[in-house]
This record gives structure tokens, C-alpha cells and sequence, in this order.
């Protein structure tokens, strides 16, 4: 049947395909739909497949082409090619991850009001997330030491990307910037605290008393695992082996401190990309492969704590918007990706 149907239709059958997969699929399904697949249209089915599972991508390739040659705020155009749109679908892959974890942050508390994400709730997240990747790419660098933060000539070259966007979209740009500060807050570096309740959560029935680092002189422990060969019992059951303690393990060890000084590495690592936090979360199962991986980085990443909370201010205040009135807003859901519905 397929073989006597011109090919633009069935051209038109690939470019309707929401992912890559689809297209994959589709062409694997027969010898006439892998010709046309083949043809010199595969590039085209391919990104409008990867527009429509990743998009937006014009904000994506953003991301892919930011360089020191050019501000960040002045738009770049790439020619489409394979090699590109490769890269292209690897930062989509990761939005699209944060993207399912977003509901759960977002309604942690409420999870009564729980619920999935509608198609153009994706796209904004996925935009937001791509334009907050942006603004760590260009301003999170070595290149932006903690001595050169408050320069006005700095301040005012971070704020003219931030320009380039609406005050609603900045909201939605905060939204996201809030569920990665919650994963980095619970999963990768949590206070002493969130340490002690998710103990006692999962070892409800112990007299065992944590241990935290806080100016006590304890036995030094044993070599951080690296992450080439990482303990056995924490790849089988990392939430549970985290803070069970042992005789090689202490599950105070993996508190970052109390509130305040908690607050400030929170601040610190806020300066990752979420490429870099989805990668501590899935392969840092201890807090000794994060600090490894952090000091990996250079000296300019320790004490320079993040600076897209500040320049946001900065440029609300120019716009004569209410900044206290604005994180109110996007906490309360009257503003950001997921709008309460009025």
C-alpha cells in the first residue's frame, strides 16, 4: 500500500512525528518509508521532531553556541547539522529530565494539588530551564572570579541578558531556579538537619546518635571511594546505604553544615549548570565525590557563591517591579511555569 503513495506524503507523515524516536521507528518499519527517511529530507524530519520533543530549540542552541567571542545576550544562528542537532537533542534530554522532576518540587508540600504538566507547561519549563543554563554558561565561569561580582560594568553586562526577557518570563526562569535549589537542598548537599530527619524517617526504631563534622576532632575516615570504583553497597541502595551507619561510614559525614552555613554552599552550587547538578545526582552518592567533583572545577568556584538572584533584583528594581512581591508570587504559583488557574 505504501508503495504506491508519493513520497511528499509520506514526507509529511515523518514531519507530524513528536520525537526522535517516532521517526526512528517509523522509518525502521518498512523498506519504503527507510527510502524516504534516507533522502535528503532525514535532517529535516529530525529537528522538526526534536523542535516538537525539545523545543524550544532556538533557546537550546543558545546554550550549545554560548562562547566568550560573543555576549550572551546577542542571539546566535547555526546552520542545522547532524553533529549539531546532536548536541542540540543532549541539552533537550536533560530539560526533559527536569522537567518530569518538576511537579514533585513544585507541589512538594501541597502534593494534594499535585499534577502532570500540560504541553505548553512543558515548553515554558524547558524554555526557562534552557535560559537559566544560558545565564550559568556565560556568568558562571572562571572568567567571573567572586572579585569581580559587584563591579558595575559586570552587573550591568549580566542584566542586559536578563533584559531580553519579559518580567513573566523571568518568573518562570525563578520557578525552575527553585526546584533546582530543592534537588541540590535535599539530594546532593543537604544541611545536618535534613540529614538527622531522613535517618530517623528510615531508621525510626535506633538510639544511634549522628555524628556531625562541626568543630570536633573525630578519627579520620577512611579514602573517599572514587568514582571510578564506588563502594558496592551504595551502588545497590544509595537512598538506603547513605544513612545506614557502619563501621566505614558515618551518615553525619554527609551533612553540609547547619542552616546558615548550609545556606552558603547551597549559594555556591547554585552556580552549576543542570546538566552538572543531574549528573551529582545520579553518580555523587557521597558528599566526598560532590566536594571532589566541585573542587575538580577550579579555586573560583569555592566561596563565589551564584548571581542570578542578585541581577534579577537589580533589574526588577529598574523595572520599578516589587521584588519581595515578585518570589511571593512565583512561590505562590500566581506566577512562573505552572500558574494557578484564577
Amino acid at each position: 500500500m505504501l508503495d504506491f503513495l508519493v513520497s511528499e506524503l509520506l514526507a509529511n507523515v515523518f514531519l507530524s512525528c513528536n520525537s526522535i524516536s517516532d521517526v526512528l521507528n517509523l522509518a525502521s518499519t518498512c523498506h519504503r518509508l527507510q527510502q524516504v527517511y534516507k533522502s535528503s529530507r532525514r535532517l529535516q524530519f529530525l529537528s522538526a521532531a526534536a523542535e516538537a520533543e525539545f523545543g524550544p530549540l532556538e533557546d537550546a542552541s543558545q546554550v550549545v553556541t554560548q562562547n566568550t567571542s560573543q555576549p550572551a545576550h546577542i542571539t546566535r544562528h547555526v546552520p542545522l547539522s547532524l553533529a549539531y542537532l546532536t548536541q542540540l537533542i543532549a541539552v533537550g534530554r536533560v530539560a526533559k529530565r527536569w522537567e518530569e522532576t518538576y511537579p514533585f518540587k513544585k507541589w512538594k508540600d501541597n502534593y494534594e494539588d499535585r499534577r502532570l504538566l500540560t504541553d505548553s507547561e512543558r515548553y515554558i519549563f524547558r524554555r526557562a530551564l534552557y535560559r537559566l543554563w544560558l545565564y550559568s554558561k556565560a556568568f558562571h565561569n572562571a572568567a567571573h572570579s567572586r572579585h569581580t561580582r559587584l563591579q558595575r560594568p559586570v552587573i550591568l553586562e549580566r542584566a542586559t541578558l536578563l533584559h531580553t526577557w519579559t518580567t513573566m518570563e523571568l518568573s518562570e526562569i525563578a520557578d525552575v531556579r527553585n526546584v533546582i535549589r530543592d534537588v541540590l537542598n535535599g539530594s546532593i548537599c543537604p544541611s545536618n538537619g535534613t540529614i538527622q530527619r531522613k535517618f530517623r524517617k528510615r531508621f525510626p526504631d535506633t538510639n544511634y546518635q549522628l555524628l556531625f563534622n562541626m568543630h570536633l576532632n573525630y578519627p579520620p575516615p577512611p579514602p573517599p571511594p572514587s568514582f571510578s570504583s564506588v563502594v558496592s553497597p551504595l551502588q545497590n541502595n544509595k537512598y538506603y546505604a547513605k544513612y545506614k551507619p557502619t563501621a566505614f561510614h558515618e551518615p553525619g559525614c554527609e551533612g553540609w553544615g547547619d542552616d546558615i552555613s548550609h545556606y552558603y554552599v547551597v549559594e555556591d552550587m547554585l552556580k552549576l549548570d543542570p546538566g552538572q547538578i543531574l549528573w551529582l545526582k545520579d553518580n555523587a552518592l557521597s558528599k566526598c565525590q560532590v566536594e571532589g567533583y566541585v573542587k575538580g572545577l577550579g579555586e573560583w568556584f569555592d566561596n563565589n557563591g551564584e548571581t542570578f538572584g542578585q541581577t534579577l533584583e537589580f533589574v526588577l528594581e529598574q523595572r520599578g517591579e516589587d521584588v519581595g512581591g515578585f518570589a511571593e508570587a512565583v512561590g505562590d504559583g500566581e506566577m512562573g511555569v505552572a500558574r494557578d488557574e484564577v
